[in-house]
């Protein structure tokens, strides 16, 4: 078949775990029922998101993989017979955290995991407290749907590695997310960052000549130690064909999308937009400096 219904789970988050899996679980079940063969949750859904402050404490909400994030969501995946992308805080060692993606197969087999690459040091994002970088590259995961170049939010600004997926045989880029709107921030700065998100993702599928997903959390998380004023999860999950014609999205409340991808398409627009033909990989050699001083 051409066509690929892939699901976007568009959920909030609850402070406890089980209940949060369960709002997951369902929204799993409702992408399923609507047809989709693929679907893909929100960045660490699990439970609150873990790095508005620094806090040792919350490393205890860390876990394996293999482990019980994979277990649940592989009788899931088995039951329904459908490919799942979630995101797990993973523990690999005492003192070693990543931000972690995980795809897991028709059967709840384990297809792949990626580790977040890039990771933010922001008033409301102190990710480099509690994630070590990714260490396993950016390889796309060979799936029954596909090979899925999987990655993970703050990922989704740099042109770089979309690249990188792309060279490397993704026929897909899917991009968990977690990032919303500082309450300080008035209508318009709120617009801006809305627009250029959405902007810069969909101009990796075009550059790229690949579908992409973005499937973010929404709704109001307080920053639990009052370090900040807390996030507002702004939502706006949506997937975009190889042209970054918007294929379908959401608004900011909780929803479950389901959009047909038609594969077909990402090698009749290489055939008319043959980026990778013309580049001049003779030229490139600076991009390895952090700066041309």
């Amino acid at each position: 078949m051409n066509l690929l219904k892939v699901g976007l789970v568009q959920q909030r988050c609850d402070a406890d775990r089980h209940r949060s899996l369960e709002l997951s679980a369902a929204g799993i079940r409702k992408a399923a029922l609507a047809g989709a063969e693929l679907v893909v949750l929100p960045e660490l859904h699990a439970g609150p998101y873990p790095c508005q402050t620094e806090d040792p404490a919350r490393f205890d909400r860390a876990e394996s993989i293999p482990g019980p994030g994979t277990e649940f969501f592989g009788k899931l995946a088995r039951e329904l017979q459908i490919v799942l992308v979630v995101s797990l805080f993973e523990r690999r060692a005492a003192g070693l955290y990543h931000n972690t993606a995980v795809v897991i197969e028709k059967d709840g087999g384990l297809a792949g995991i990626y580790r977040k690459m890039h990771i933010p040091d922001d008033p409301g994002y102190f990710e480099k407290f509690y994630f070590t970088p990714g260490d396993l590259g950016f390889f796309p995961i060979n799936t029954s749907v596909g090979r899925l170049g999987v990655m993970v939010c703050w990922d989704q600004w740099y042109p770089e590695a979309a690249r990188l997926m792309a060279l490397a045989g993704a026929e897909m880029l899917i991009y968990p997310t977690a990032i919303g709107w500082d309450p300080g921030d008035g209508e318009e700065e709120r617009q801006r960052q809305l627009d250029s998100w959405i902007t810069v993702q969909r101009g990796h599928a075009i550059a790229n000549g690949l579908p992409l997903v973005a499937v973010n959390r929404v709704g109001w998380e307080p920053a639990e130690n009052n370090t900040t004023q807390g996030t507002e999860f702004w939502g706006n999950s949506f997937v975009v064909g190889p042209q970054g014609e918007v294929l379908a999205a959401a608004d900011t409340a909780e929803e479950v999308l389901v959009a047909a991808i038609d594969r077909r398409r990402c090698d009749q627009v290489r055939r008319i937009w043959p980026f990778l033909r013309d580049r001049r990989i003779d030229a490139y050699q600076d991009l390895l400096k952090r700066f041309r001083d």
